[in-house]
């Protein structure tokens, strides 16, 4: 979950805007990574719910 989370944070536009307002904000490293982390498994939940491909503009709903 670490390394996902970690390519997220510098690859995924919005999870990125999230690690950055969290970067800002004086956060240690391992606090956003986690904060990404926990974004990504709460996206992969709602988005299996509702059953529905990943498509990133149902991502921005749950992001930051």
């Amino acid at each position: 979950m670490f390394q996902a989370a970690l390519v997220t944070s510098h690859h995924n536009p919005i999870l990125k805007t999230c690690a950055q307002r969290l970067q800002t904000a004086g956060k240690p490293h391992k606090v956003i990574v986690t904060a990404v982390a926990r974004k990504l498994v709460t996206i992969a939940n709602a988005l299996c719910k509702s059953r529905q491909k990943g498509l990133l503009s149902q991502i921005e709903k749950y992001s930051c």
